[in-house]
């Protein structure tokens, strides 16, 4: 059997009563208040971690101006890539020339109904070899690209985070890199194709390579301008049983006593209380003066109103 929590009485199987037999003490109930304040003292700490996270999160998006170019910036490339990045135009025997222009929905569609074996197995050509090398390399390359942006833009949730603007520019620096070496890649693709077909087929770079890579250097650089400029995030202040939390924290730091805490807790609380209180008492005493104000105004119209219906009969009783 347990122990008695305040005087250590080993209880029997016979002691069934809620009282401790040696000295009177509810089993139950006994220090409920100071658990309960523990518990509440826990759950404000928790609320306080949430909200700093809260605060970093909204300072990610929209907590300065930096922030918000930062968001437009990350959203800029993802419309760049709904642009022509290239096109190519093929015909041949009893083929007219067609004209194809790709941008990021093409890419999807044509990585997911590639069969990279074969692709991979046209690399090894002696022929067009070098030219499916630098198709496959480009396509890699362009995947890698479009999988960062999407990254980059989810990454800003914790763009505040201990290694957030380290993340965003390597993340940032990988949507170039990898937009530059496609583009480099198609480049040696078309050009070793027409080597070997001159009259069937071409390839080149539209305007919207330019502009996705112009973009995603923007964004680039404004994460490099954010690490540098370093805008403070904005943090809420929280209280703990009334304490400002850095307070609170302090003190713990310090080693000072939970009782003494919870005692500067209650004369805080008594404080806001009496305030509240006081705040009460004086809007029901404006409240009061206010609604006597309007009811002697109201006697007063009274009064001349009659005043000047007596005035009325006593000029007519004149006549």
């Amino acid at each position: 059997m347990a122990n008695c929590p305040k005087c250590g009485y080993h209880l029997k199987l016979t002691d069934w009563k809620p009282n401790c037999p040696k000295c009177g003490v509810n089993l139950v109930y006994y220090e409920m208040e100071e658990h309960l304040q523990q518990e509440a003292d826990v759950a404000e700490v928790e609320h306080v971690r949430v909200q700093k996270k809260i605060d970093r999160l909204k300072a990610s998006f929209v907590g300065s101006p930096y922030a918000l170019v930062r968001l437009a910036f990350s959203i800029l490339p993802i419309a760049a890539l709904m642009l022509p990045l290239c096109s190519v135009t093929y015909s041949g025997p009893f083929i007219e020339q067609t004209t194809q222009k790709i941008n990021a929905i093409s890419i999807y569609n044509l990585a997911s109904s590639l069969d990279f074996g074969s692709l991979f197995t046209m690399t090894k050509s002696n022929i067009v070899g070098s030219g499916f090398s630098g198709y496959a390399a480009s396509l890699i390359c362009i995947l890698v690209s479009l999988l960062m942006v999407i990254v980059s833009l989810i990454a800003l949730t914790c763009a505040n985070g201990r290694f957030g603007n380290a993340r965003n520019i390597f993340n940032n620096t990988v949507i170039v890199l990898s937009a530059v070496a496609s583009a480099m890649f198609f480049k040696k693709f078309a050009t070793g194709i027409s080597a070997v077909f001159p009259d069937y087929f071409s390839g080149k770079l539209q305007f919207g390579a330019l502009v996705y890579i112009i973009t995603a250097l923007m964004l680039l650089a404004i994460n490099v301008i954010i690490t540098i400029k370093k805008p403070p995030v904005k943090y809420k202040q929280c209280y703990v049983g009334g304490i400002p939390y850095e307070e609170y924290q302090q003190m713990i730091d310090d080693g000072v006593s939970m009782d003494e805490i919870h005692e500067k807790m209650d004369v805080i609380l008594a404080e806001r209380e009496a305030k509240r209180l006081a705040e009460v008492a004086k809007a029901e005493a404006e409240k009061k003066a206010k609604e006597d104000a309007e009811l002697e105004a109201k006697a007063k119209r009274y009064m001349e109103t009659h005043e000047h219906t007596e005035e009325n009969k006593d000029e007519k009783d004149e006549k």
